[in-house]
């Protein structure tokens, strides 16, 4: 394994951790609850950055594959949707926490393979070959700037609504 598997096992693991920490404490009712005031959009609650986020596990799953996947953009939790106050659109917190944690541990066992090569598959999806040609460049951002950016949410919408820190 290489330094860069290293770190992006690392920093698998923290958002594991950290996923786990920001979710621990909140109920069912709170997954979709949004912060009192108005404003122009709805914020990002818990249960739409776990549904959004666990679209992009099987994608990193089969970069790491050099698989084709489907567009995420299309998909009902995609880069288009936003958050809805029904929490019947989405999981329960267990199934999607469940789901997120399953998705870490098969990318985490395809890094942790021994092979660098899973990092040098081409990207499959026309619409990112050009910005991020190989597993390597895309799943690190996935992975580590995508992941944290919606993490980091999670935890302003927390002190927003008055939950300690995490």
């Amino acid at each position: 394994m290489s330094i860069a598997t290293d770190g992006l096992l690392f920093g698998l693991k923290k958002n594991l951790d950290w996923a786990q920490r920001l979710t621990a404490d909140l109920t069912e009712a709170q997954m979709t609850l949004q912060p009192p005031g108005e404003r122009p959009a709805p914020v990002n609650h818990p249960a739409w950055i776990f549904s959004h986020l666990n679209v992009y596990l099987p994608v990193m799953v089969s970069l790491l594959k050099g698989e084709m996947f489907d567009d995420p953009k299309f998909h009902p939790f995609g880069m288009q949707s936003k958050p809805e106050t029904d929490s019947t659109i989405y999981a329960l917190k267990a199934e999607l926490l469940a789901v997120w944690k399953q998705g870490h541990e098969e990318i985490a066992s395809l890094l942790a393979s021994g092979s660098d090569s899973v990092l040098q598959q081409p990207v499959q999806l026309p619409r990112w070959k050009e910005i991020m040609p190989t597993a390597g460049l895309a799943v690190p951002y996935l992975l580590l700037v995508h992941e944290n950016q919606h993490l980091g949410q999670l935890s302003a919408w927390r002190r927003v609504l008055g939950l300690p820190a995490v």
